[in-house]
């Protein structure tokens, strides 16, 4: 019986379809079945991430309308026998998948795979409720900036509503220079804003970017690339194993950053 876990965000463009590639990536590679479902109806990224786009034929709106088999809508990776792939609807959908269309369709796959993650629409809208409402746990991907943190914040609240109560925190294109300057937000910081276990802290690197562009998850250079040795990392502690987080000499504080965030979370509530 699979792990369902939606990977959210609040705010976009933090990398929240990046982290699932990443995880997903890594827990196939360690062992687990693994599939990852693009729940971001109308604006579909994750197969661009994987290298996949070329290979979609059917979606979920096609086995809805029985034009063809769940099967047959699901893809595996060629690099990665455990790990597959399934878009619910092309990027031109005209109809919105409902949640318990979803929920049918996880149904349906839970006895196949050990782990299932859900890259959500950014936001609180439609697409965030339907992801999230057929998720047992929750992955809050932010970076260490205000606007990122206090979407987070209320993501979380809402998550918490709808009874998901494991709920472990991301934080994203960390820079340790900047946080050494009081420019930046430090983990701590962040984790004691938002108060949610962290499970990894990823460095910023411009080689996510163009491992990205290439449709190669930055995990497949693990040994040599340290973003791709804490994704690594944040799914073997996704998986119960006790890993060290490495250390990013990114110990901060008594910053104003920090202070402005909270003023800024304190006017919102």
């Amino acid at each position: 019986m699979a792990r369902v876990i939606v990977v959210t965000s609040g705010k976009g463009g933090v990398g929240k379809t990046t982290t699932t590639s990443n995880i997903g990536m890594s827990l196939a590679r360690l062992g687990h079945s693994t599939l990852l479902i693009d729940a971001d109806v109308g604006l579909r990224n994750l197969d661009l991430l994987l290298g996949l786009e070329n290979r979609i034929i059917y979606t979920g709106l096609d086995v809805l309308k029985e034009d063809c088999r769940i099967e047959q809508a699901i893809i595996q990776d060629k690099r990665q026998p455990k790990l597959s792939f399934f878009p619910l609807s092309s990027n031109r959908a005209e109809l919105p998948i409902r949640a318990d269309q979803v929920q049918e369709f996880i149904t349906r796959l839970k006895d196949d795979y050990e782990y299932i993650l859900i890259d959500s629409p950014a936001g609180i809208d439609n697409g965030f409720q339907t992801a999230i409402e057929c998720a047992d746990e929750a992955l809050v991907v932010v970076t260490p900036e205000v606007p990122s943190i206090r979407d987070a914040d209320r993501v979380i609240g809402i998550l918490m509503s709808k009874g998901i109560k494991q709920i472990n925190l991301i934080i994203n294109r960390i820079r340790p220079n900047m946080v050494k300057t009081d420019d930046m937000m430090s983990v701590e910081d962040v984790k004691n804003i938002l108060g949610i276990e962290l499970l990894g802290v990823v460095p910023d690197s411009e080689k996510i970017i163009v491992a990205s562009n290439r449709g190669e998850p930055i995990v497949l250079e693990a040994k040599t690339c340290l973003p791709g040795q804490a994704f690594e990392n944040i799914a073997r502690r996704l998986t119960g194993e006790e890993v060290s987080f490495l250390d990013l000499n990114n110990s901060g504080g008594r910053n104003s950053v920090k202070r402005i965030l909270r003023n800024f979370i304190n006017r919102s509530k």
